[in-house]
């Protein structure tokens, strides 16, 4: 993919240092408490801080300092091309849906992180908080996507991250809400509602690739890279690797045909209406 390194977005929040966590419940704890629920979560894999902040009252908010991040160039490198796709995909939102759309955050971590849905660990994966409107990412997951689930190449990092995108889209115009009431409301249809959102992310990742292919950033190879990190991602792919037997009952993103055909319909259409997956 054709872009320029050394970009660093505003919307880029660095937490890799273990700064910047947001602490409910944290109001008159002294530093050295804080310090200590935070080593504790991350040892133990578990939000210590939802524990303080389980005993009533007042619930106040703030942010845990810490120290500079430890990195290396060539993750300064990554650093600075997810910013580019980050700043990038929500260009292209924003002339897609005009001053409606309001831009998210990429909070980058390392191992463990809190947000506004919850304390997650690395192993979960990139995720999207609609609570906060935040993209979490742990930058190792591109080297497991290389290695593990043989995903290489950068348009395949940014297949994820414009996926991630895709989620936000459907936050601001408020498909998010309309299937999280209708999950409630149909739990029978839970699984299915849920593959049905992540398929039209994988369409909106789609609508921007095509976006990028018009401006000639995409280079030889790229689509194939993105069609990959699709495939790679599937349901079907995750359980064969798991060592189960694929149980599409159980799907909540798709099977790997299903998610490389809604990215591929929003790349060659460009079109958002073509994203619609809750149709039939």
């Amino acid at each position: 993919m054709r872009w320029s390194p050394g970009h660093r977005s505003a919307n880029v929040e660095d937490r890799r240092g273990g700064g910047g966590r947001f602490i409910r419940g944290a109001g008159g704890m002294g530093a050295g408490t804080l310090v200590i629920l935070l080593v504790l979560s991350l040892v133990f894999k578990r939000d210590f801080f939802s524990l303080v902040g389980a005993g009533g009252g007042e619930s106040a908010s703030e942010t845990a300092a810490g120290p500079p991040a430890e990195t290396t160039a060539e993750e300064e490198r990554l650093v600075s091309f997810v910013s580019f796709v980050l700043d990038d995909a929500q260009n292209t939102w924003q002339q897609q849906l005009g001053s409606s759309y309001r831009p998210a955050r990429l909070v980058l971590f390392r191992d463990a992180v809190q947000s506004a849905c919850g304390f997650a660990e690395a192993a979960t994966g990139p995720f999207y908080c609609p609570a906060d409107e935040k993209v979490y990412i742990d930058l190792g997951f591109y080297e497991e996507l290389r290695r593990r689930f043989g995903a290489p190449g950068d348009f395949a990092q940014a297949y994820v991250l414009a996926h991630e995108i895709g989620h936000h889209v459907q936050n601001v115009l408020g498909t998010e809400a309309e299937v999280r009431r209708a999950r409630t409301a149909r739990a029978d249809l839970a699984n299915e509602l849920s593959v049905r959102l992540e398929l039209q992310a994988d369409c909106y990742a789609g609508v921007w690739a095509h976006s990028t292919s018009q401006r000639q950033l995409l280079e030889e190879g790229d689509v194939e890279e993105g069609l990959g990190a699709a495939a790679a991602v599937g349901d079907d792919r995750l359980q064969r690797m798991g060592g189960g037997r694929v149980v599409p009952e159980s799907f909540t993103h798709g099977s790997s045909q299903q998610r490389q055909q809604w990215f591929r319909r929003g790349l060659e259409s460009g079109r958002p209406d073509a994203c619609d997956t809750f149709k039939g």
